[in-house]
């Protein structure tokens, strides 16, 4: 049911940036965002609250989780632990095809997009306060390694790691349409990385996927990124 309302958030943010036309607000020294509306973006308004600690719907997320790893091959877990380690728009790099920070004008407007993110990221983590799932279970291994001090105990929701890989992803499938199916495909596998090191729920990554995705749909439709989003599509097409 969550993971049905998570879905419908991201359908409503991508109806959102059509009908918002109201000119975002400049960056301010609260905020730190340089081109998303904070007033839209407030932690609570595009995705529901995390399951409540100790519920019967976390218990599930959890059960979900070590099955989840449990079921997972050792490569797998070995490119979950990678991922946890590429924490840039290169993440990317396989799905399309090139090493994108050797594209300066792409590479520019993708970490734009990322250090939008990062804000957000940081105010839902920060307003959410939720429990990551390691600190829950200790049976839960982080990334193979057991451990106490890798990552913050009570930031889980939103996850990071998604935020970057369904925001960036998204603008930049709009940009390579052609290699859309395989961009999308790279953002999820990266998001269900940070699942199998069991340092997220399911939730928290799927919170991303919607956050995530409105963030980016509003970046693309912003007419001061308009000069951006032409040179990187023009670097892109000559690939």
């Amino acid at each position: 049911m969550r993971a049905k309302l998570l879905a419908a958030a991201a359908f409503a943010a991508c109806a959102l940036v059509s009908t918002v036309s109201a000119p975002l607000s400049a960056k301010t020294e609260a905020d730190h965002l340089s081109y998303l509306d904070p007033a839209l973006f407030a932690p609570a308004l595009n995705v529901p609250a995390p399951p409540p600690r100790g519920s019967a719907e976390e218990a599930r997320e959890l059960d979900a989780l070590h099955r989840l790893i449990a079921g997972a091959t050792p490569e797998r877990l070995a490119r979950a632990k990678a991922d946890g380690h590429n924490e840039t728009p290169a993440l990317f790099n396989d799905a399309v095809g090139v090493d994108l920070k050797t594209l300066p004008a792409t590479w520019d407007l993708l970490t734009t997009v990322q250090s939008e993110g990062e804000v957000l990221t940081d105010e839902g983590k920060t307003f959410f306060h939720r429990t990551r799932p390691y600190r829950i279970d200790a049976t839960l291994a982080v990334c193979g390694q057991k451990t106490d001090s890798d990552k913050p105990a009570d930031r889980a929701y939103p996850s990071g790691h998604s935020m970057l890989g369904y925001s960036v992803g998204w603008m930049l499938a709009r940009l390579m349409p052609k290699k859309a199916e395989a961009i999308l495909a790279r953002a999820h596998d990266y998001a269900l990385s940070r699942q199998y090191c069991g340092a997220h729920f399911a939730s928290d990554t799927e919170a991303s996927h919607a956050i995530g995705t409105l963030a980016a749909a509003q970046l693309f439709n912003d007419p001061r990124l308009a000069s951006k989003i032409a040179a990187a599509r023009a670097e892109l097409a000559k690939l």
